[in-house]
């Protein structure tokens, strides 16, 4: 079973690599924050399933190319098992189908970018900051 771990993920809750200046999204009012500063800069969040491979490889393609500073976007972090009341409100207030993994852009208050899966990339980022 260890190696089907080390290719697909355990159903232990890792958390992100410190790297990437991630901040925890924990609590839906945490949303409304997002909105307002999504004025200023970019906001992306990540949604991950802690328990599923396809999550797993996703978060460990953003931790081993992620290249933007701090001061040009801030990025999100969501335990969507945790927290599945924030992931649907996330779904609902900005009209994005919920997957898992995925990847938004928060531009203006509202989801300027969205992808899941093997399209979840930094250079994507990119075109949003």
């Amino acid at each position: 079973m260890g190696v089907f771990n080390g290719l697909f993920g355990s159903k232990e809750s890792k958390e992100p690599t410190p790297e990437i200046p991630w901040k925890p999204l924990t609590e839906v009012n945490q949303l409304d924050v997002i909105i307002e500063d999504s004025k200023v800069k970019p906001v992306a969040i990540f949604k991950h399933s802690t328990t599923c491979g396809i999550s797993r490889m996703a978060l460990r393609q953003i931790e081993s190319s992620y290249d933007i500073p701090a001061n040009q976007l801030d990025i999100y972090y969501l335990d969507l098992k945790a927290y599945r009341d924030v992931s649907n409100e996330i779904a609902s207030r900005f009209q994005v189908t919920h997957q898992s993994p995925q990847m938004m852009v928060i531009k203006n208050g509202v989801a300027v970018y969205n992808d899941s899966h093997g399209g979840i990339n930094v250079p994507a980022l990119h075109q949003y900051l």
